[in-house]
């Protein structure tokens, strides 16, 4: 899983060198940043249920014709699914905040997933909303700080 250490050290040892001084800044600016990604780790993970309803339930309100017959959301077993996706991300964001890079984003969220919804017939745009209602919807000092909450929307953004 990359990591801000396993990036730094992978791209060092594919150029043939020890890793630089600008390298070493990097992780060194990651590892200070880590309080505030492990705040809004274990801030998210105590609401992760409820962040992510209300995600799903902002992207159905902007997209009510997902519910119509036929369409993404139109079954409970359809409606259960897609809060399940919106769950799936909120926790690789979690997890991304752990690690203090986007390794599981990458690997488990954005790879691929286009191309999956694509042939699955699904609307990527909802997604898209219900993440950035997330987004939009964190406030400091009510739900973290403002570092952790910086951290938490960098990761948003990114899967946006």
């Amino acid at each position: 899983m990359k990591s801000v250490v396993t990036t730094v050290i992978a791209a060092a040892d594919a150029a043939g060198r020890f890793p630089s001084s600008s390298d070493l800044e990097s992780v060194q600016g990651s590892i200070q940043r880590s309080a505030a990604r492990l705040e809004a780790a274990e801030k998210l993970a105590g609401n992760i249920d409820a962040v992510a309803q209300e995600a799903y339930n902002a992207c159905i309100q902007k997209y009510p014709y997902l519910n119509n017959s036929g369409e993404a959301n139109s079954t409970d077993t359809f409606k259960a699914k897609c809060l399940r996706d919106v769950k799936h991300y909120m926790r690789l964001i979690q997890y991304s905040l752990v690690v203090g890079g986007t390794g599981p984003l990458d690997e488990w969220g954005i790879a691929g997933q286009r191309e999956v919804y694509r042939a699955l017939g699904l609307p990527t745009a909802p997604y898209v909303e219900a993440l950035s209602f997330a987004r939009n919807r964190g406030c400091a000092p009510r739900d973290m700080s403002a570092q952790a909450l910086t951290e938490y929307n960098a990761l948003l953004d990114y899967a946006i």
